[in-house]
Formats: structure tokens, sequence, C-alpha cells
């Protein structure tokens, strides 16, 4: 996509992409390849930018843990 100007989240850093969903132009920082999402609508649809990892400390390790 050739477009030109500021993102229209962080308004500093030059637009590289359009959101799919909301059709924000928006930098790199703000894009998120993966899905052709915007952060702001990535979150909305509850996922994470690419490389990202759900990690929780306390919580399970992704195995599942049976007890009988």
């Amino acid at each position: 996509m050739s477009v030109t100007g500021l993102c229209e989240l962080c308004t500093t850093n030059e637009v590289v992409d359009g959101c799919d969903r909301c059709g924000r132009l928006v930098c790199e920082t703000h894009y998120d390849e993966q899905t052709g999402l915007c952060t702001d609508c990535l979150k909305e649809a509850g996922g994470r930018p690419a490389g990202e990892e759900d990690v929780q400390p306390d919580g399970p390790d992704g195995v599942d843990t049976y007890q009988f």
C-alpha cells in the first residue's frame, strides 16, 4: 500500500499501512502484519501482536495436568 503521512494513533511516525478493520493509517509500531489490524483493533479483538507471548508466571505452562 502506498500511503504517506503520520500514524493516526501516535501522530509521530510515518504511516506504513492501513488497518483492515477500522481503516486507520498506522505506523510500523501500531500495525500487526500477521493480522492486518492496528494495535487498538487487535486489543478489542482479544489478540496479541505478533511475537508477544501469552505468559502467566503463576499459571500453567501450557501442559494439561490431570489429577486422579
